[in-house]
């Protein structure tokens, strides 16, 4: 069983893939924050921005097994086979996406993204690891295509992550009320830490979801 909050079909708006269609399948929960506001204070991650609670969104619903959520993934990417990418998000997409999920998604032509806090690591198959650590404590799976740290983070310095084995390097400002202070102290980083580059959420300047 799969419990989904919304699937939907956009444009990538973060990291290395910015830009390109994909199909967002978000799963319900998470195991860093229950996703309840009430909870927050007390949570091991403060800063999430994202609704991953039940399974009342656009296309959201409980799927008995791969197939049906891979026709609903289907239904959201439209016509054509080509070019076919859908990005597991959540909550925390690893304490839901299994071998048997991917392998169906395969099977029908895409290309399987994963964005995740590192506290679990991948199954095999995958074809592209995006990690977004929110606790150094629990940060387990320290490699992939590429890294994404909110900056500032409360807990993670990028000068120590700059030599763990990813592809990419991005800092993104952390949202919120102090946004705009946020992103200035990120280009300031990235301009003087080459080796980072900025991640912007352009699917919000943009008005997609």
């Amino acid at each position: 069983m799969y419990s989904v909050k919304e699937i939907f079909k956009t444009l990538q708006g973060e990291g290395a893939h910015t830009g390109r269609a994909a199909v967002f399948c978000r799963f319900s929960g998470c195991n860093l924050w229950s996703g309840v506001e009430s909870d927050r204070a007390g949570a091991g991650c403060r800063i999430c921005d994202t609704d991953f609670v039940g399974v009342d969104g656009g296309g959201g619903g409980r799927f008995d097994e791969p197939q049906a959520l891979v026709t609903a993934i289907l239904a959201a990417w439209g016509e054509g086979r080509e070019h076919r990418f859908v990005v597991f998000t959540g909550g925390e997409p690893l304490l839901q996406l299994d071998d048997r999920l991917i392998g169906a998604c395969h099977a029908h032509g895409f290309k399987v993204a994963i964005e995740t806090n590192g506290t679990r690591t991948p199954p095999p198959g995958v074809d592209w690891v995006c990690v977004s650590p929110k606790l150094a404590a629990s940060w387990a799976h320290r490699e992939g295509d590429e890294l994404k740290l909110l900056h500032p983070h409360p807990e993670l310095d990028p000068a120590d992550l700059a030599a763990l084995p990813f592809r990419h390097f991005w800092l993104q400002p952390t949202d919120g009320p102090a946004r705009e202070l946020n992103t200035a102290a990120t280009v300031a980083y990235c301009l003087a830490h080459p080796g980072w580059r900025l991640s912007l959420q352009t699917h919000k300047l943009i008005g997609m979801p």
